[in-house]
């Protein structure tokens, strides 16, 4: 008899995330008889992942093993995949990461990526990485990790830079829900056209997006000029200012860049929602603790919205298992991929997915004014991982006064403040060397 898959989930209390994750798994009837080790340092959340984890089974017809443990090693121990979905800090952190750059006059929509809000998530993940990555190189060194945490390109170039040896791909679904939403724009199937996309996680380009041949791009135009709304969304005027499509919302977009959220009349005009993520990151806590609430009163949780299956971890623990051949977007360091990035960043390519792994794909060159918004991304990236590698405070406010946004919206004065008042208000959150203000 074949052994079952082996899957450690990390951070399991994002119940409903987790519970999204289970349903496309058991969707797979090769994965019906999964070994899911479910992992969270929340006993309460874990307890709750746990009982909504045998419920999706149950619903599915699928019989898992599933085990729960506060001890993450225990969790890890021979896991052929590991599912990352921590969030440090959880919403009081994020709160922490719009309210203070907020007094400095500082405007931010998600805060998760790149940013104030980004630099400050990233310098107190780190930690708990380099701690995964031990873990699963004592107890699991052949797994992939799968990483979902953000901020997505910092987290995977400061694991290729303090564990080389981990076999990481960081997984997102904006690009894929970014070419669904394309194509009902000039009504063609999702699954008749043929996409390239490459660049950044949360700042890639669809560079080719073709039905049968036919590039789309003319539809697109066509489009937009039928409709003066769509001028009304970020991403849109990006697009028609640099050629090619970028694949994130215009609520993200909007903060890499320079130009937009300065100015209170550019957010009018495209409605760009500040402060957006303080809202989804309520919510969210709101829906757990309804899911908790109806588990403990005995009430089956309400099942959320059916999709199919459209996350990648489950697509590639498939391939994995089965040698299911499929290609996925994946953040990885560039190894050449991306000819005009930086060696070594964290970039965003196709991969192909095997029962050996996963396969990034050669790109080559970006357009470039493309590479170029990317480079100013990455500037970021790359001084936020110096940080946290060299334990230098001074590269923290280089990351920040490099931020495209940031730059366009204070001075260096306040900069370096709001980077004392961040430090001060995580606390012992960041790594030890980080904490703290610091003057020029």
């Amino acid at each position: 008899m074949t052994e079952p898959f082996r899957v450690a989930f990390v951070g399991a209390g994002s119940v409903v995330f987790t519970r999204q994750l289970l349903r496309d798994i058991f969707s797979f009837p090769e994965l019906a008889n999964v070994r899911i080790a479910l992992h969270d340092i929340d006993p309460d959340r874990l307890s709750v992942a746990e009982a909504l984890a045998h419920r999706t089974a149950s619903r599915h017809g699928a019989k898992p093993e599933i085990v729960a443990s506060t001890d993450r090693r225990a969790a890890l121990e021979g896991a052929q995949a590991v599912v990352n979905m921590v969030a440090i800090g959880g919403h009081a952190a994020t709160v922490t990461d719009f309210e203070v750059p907020a007094r400095f006059g500082l405007r931010q929509t998600i805060g998760d990526t790149l940013g104030i809000g980004g630099i400050f998530r990233a310098l107190r993940t780190f930690p708990f990485l380099a701690a995964l990555a031990a873990d699963m190189a004592a107890v699991c060194p052949d797994a992939w990790l799968l990483n979902y945490t953000n901020p997505m390109a910092m987290n995977l170039q400061y694991l290729a830079a303090v564990a080389p040896g981990l076999k990481a791909a960081g997984l997102c679904h904006s690009v894929y829900w970014t070419v669904r939403d394309l194509c009902t724009l000039v009504d063609v199937p999702y699954e008749e056209v043929d996409v390239v996309s490459a660049g950044v996680n949360h700042q890639a380009w669809v560079l080719r997006w073709e039905h049968r041949g036919r590039d789309l791009y003319p539809a697109l135009d066509a489009a937009i000029a039928a409709d003066p709304e769509l001028l009304r969304r970020v991403r849109v005027d990006m697009y028609r200012r640099l050629g090619r499509y970028p694949t994130e919302t215009s609520e993200h977009s909007s903060e890499y860049v320079p130009w937009y959220l300065r100015d209170a009349a550019e957010i009018e005009r495209l409605r760009i929602p500040v402060d957006d993520y303080v809202g989804i990151s309520a919510a969210n806590l709101a829906e757990y603790e309804a899911v908790r609430d109806a588990l403990a009163a005995g009430r089956e949780p309400e099942p959320g919205e059916e999709e199919d299956a459209a996350e990648y971890a489950p697509q590639v623990i498939h391939s994995l298992a089965t040698g299911t051949l499929r290609t996925i977007q994946v953040t990885t360091a560039n190894t050449g991929l991306i000819t005009n990035l930086p060696a070594g960043a964290g970039v965003e390519v196709p991969a192909t997915l095997d029962r050996l792994g996963v396969h990034p794909h050669h790109v080559g060159a970006l357009p470039p004014q493309l590479a170029a918004l990317n480079r100013s991304f990455l500037n970021v990236v790359d001084l936020t991982v110096a940080a946290a590698v060299e334990g230098d405070p001074r590269h923290v406010r280089h990351a920040a006064m490099a931020d495209p946004a940031t730059a366009a919206a204070l001075t260096v004065e306040e900069i370096w403040s709001l980077c004392d008042a961040m430090a001060e208000a995580h606390g012992d959150a960041l790594p030890p060397a980080l904490r703290g203000s610091l003057r020029p």
